[in-house]
């Protein structure tokens, strides 16, 4: 039996009747993948029904799997806050229950909720970061990485994969719809490949002392939460690929988006904690060979949105793709 479409399945969860206990409100979040729904302890977080070049929620049996998959790897960083999955289900009078008795026509995550306040990037916006929360959480991080599964891969095929990522990041961001310097994008590609070619030994080097791993690929301040425990939640669970990284681009990454979001003394703070603690002093040309690649990647992400024919924040992503731009030159 075909079920019922995601637009039922929303109207549901929207509702605080349907949940378990006294839940006085939902909040509902729509992202690119997923639909969130905040109560009042709880996060409950259903994928919705699509396909991409690395991702395929298309199937009931799929969101299933990589509902299973996403508990299982956030708990690597987070295990307090993902509590498992629920199933979506259609009883016999046609009615949805929260993990009813009937057939499960969808599947969610369940994940305790965070502090609002307490996620790095609200820090950051207030500018109250403790240079002792940064260092808790970068040694959390340093320990992940140390006892993560090593990838193993050859340094060639390592570099294709990072040389197929900026091709296709330049192509996406040299579209002329989306009104960007095309001069400024065709200079940070180029650049990048340049550096590839002539410092494959850097690449060598750190795939031979294995430090290639199966790490979190997606490691933005949105997704720490400083306290009381610190944790690091929703990492890419949908693309084991997007996840076999050099703990550089990790860092590299985090310290990008605390420069962007006005804090790049903090992202010296998690460099110098996560490197005193992981014994690994990263080679600085390969944080800038890191830094820049993610300035490509963040900024073709952004850029995608003004591709959402109701997208409201248009000009907010094509500044923000811009920005991104602009942070390779500084």
């Amino acid at each position: 039996m075909k079920g019922p479409p995601l637009s039922a399945k929303v109207a549901y969860l929207r509702r605080a009747s349907n949940y378990p206990g006294n839940t006085a409100r939902v909040d509902a979040i729509e992202t690119h993948m997923s639909w969130l729904f905040l109560t009042d302890s709880f996060v409950y977080k259903l994928k919705k029904p699509i396909r991409y070049d690395r991702l395929d929620f298309s199937t009931l049996k799929l969101r299933h799997h990589y509902c299973e998959e996403e508990v299982r790897l956030n708990r690597r960083l987070a295990e307090p806050v993902y509590l498992g999955t629920v199933a979506l289900t259609q009883e016999v009078d046609g009615k949805l229950a929260l993990d009813g008795a009937g057939s499960p026509v969808d599947w969610l995550v369940l994940m305790r909720r965070l502090p609002a306040g307490l996620m790095l990037d609200r820090v950051l916006a207030q500018r109250t970061v403790e240079h002792n929360d940064v260092r808790a959480v970068a040694q959390r991080l340093a320990e992940f990485f140390i006892s993560a599964d090593r990838v193993s891969i050859a340094s060639v095929d390592f570099c294709k994969r990072l040389e197929a990522g900026i091709q296709s990041d330049r192509r996406e961001l040299l579209r002329p719809e989306y009104g960007l310097k095309r001069e400024l994008v065709e200079h940070i590609a180029s650049s990048q490949l340049a550096f590839l070619n002539k410092h494959t030994e850097l690449f060598e080097e750190r795939i031979a002392e294995g430090y290639i791993v199966e790490g979190h690929g997606d490691l933005r301040p949105e997704h720490i939460c400083l306290k009381p425990e610190s944790v690091i939640i929703d990492c890419l669970e949908f693309c084991q690929e997007l996840r076999e990284v050099d703990p550089a681009d990790e860092l590299a990454f985090l310290m990008l988006e605390c420069e962007r979001l006005g804090q790049p003394n903090v992202g010296d703070w998690f460099l110098e904690a996560y490197e005193k603690r992981a014994g690994d002093p990263l080679p600085r040309l390969l944080l800038d060979f890191y830094r820049k690649y993610r300035i490509l990647r963040r900024a073709k992400i952004a850029a995608w949105h003004l591709n959402e024919p109701l997208s409201r924040d248009r000009e907010h992503y094509a500044a923000q793709a811009r920005r991104y731009l602009e942070l390779a030159g500084e």
